[in-house]
């Protein structure tokens, strides 16, 4: 006898030893399939990826030409690529009126709007209405009559308010300016002060604190105004 310890053997006739060799070639064919399919993964996603654009538009005044991902929308332009941060990012889902600008003199929901859509644009953002150390008259409004609390819906409600004098709605009556300004939402629920400042800027109220104001801001007062 050569006292060399006989294998337990299964009843299919695979020893021990075979059984963990088997093992160790199917590890290592796992291990070279899985990595050929993370290297095919990685070459796809490298090929999805949309080629940068390049679009030209003037932002303030000053015309630009960022190269940028055709998914990137106007509100991660501003905040993101060129460190504009007074439009704000509200819902992200154009609910909330936070992230308004002014497209060719229009409100647009820069969260919803595609910056490579805007080629030849003139955008317009908080950061540049005005006048040096000159504020805008909105601006000044806002200020008058204490138009806003935390402030983070207020670079949207200053551009929607321009817009909405713009537009002929905030001369009229106090409902239909509310009716207009009522894409811009305010959290602090400063509504009153806002469309005060709105309608003073307008010219179709006194420039005064409203508080000082007989007049009420109410949903009421601006039906029976209407």
């Amino acid at each position: 006898m050569s006292g060399k310890k006989n294998e337990p053997r299964s009843t299919s006739g695979l020893g021990r030893r075979d059984f963990l060799k088997g093992l160790g070639v199917a590890a290592g064919a796992s291990s070279m399939v899985g990595s050929s399919l993370a290297q095919e993964n990685k070459a796809n996603e490298t090929s999805s990826t949309p080629k940068p654009l390049s679009i030209t538009l003037t932002i303030n005044g000053q015309e630009i030409s960022p190269p940028l991902d055709p998914r990137t929308t106007l509100v991660d332009l501003l905040r993101e690529h060129l460190q504009m941060p007074g439009t704000k990012k509200g819902c992200d889902h154009g609910a909330c009126g936070a992230c308004t600008v002014l497209v060719d003199g229009e409100r647009v929901l820069s969260c919803l709007t595609l910056a490579a859509t805007l080629d030849g644009a003139k955008v317009t953002t908080i950061e540049g209405i005005a006048n040096g150390e000159e504020l805008h008259p909105m601006q000044e409004a806002f200020l008058r009559c204490d138009a806003y609390q935390c402030g983070y819906c207020t670079p949207g409600q200053i551009l929607s308010g321009i817009a909405c004098i713009e537009e002929g709605h905030a001369d009229k009556s106090a409902e239909e300016a509310r009716e207009w300004m009522s894409g811009n939402l305010c959290r602090c629920s400063a509504y009153p002060n806002i469309l005060a400042a709105v309608r003073q800027t307008a010219g179709v109220e006194p420039k005064q604190d409203p508080a000082k104001s007989t007049k009420i801001y109410s949903l009421e007062a601006a039906r029976e105004s209407g």
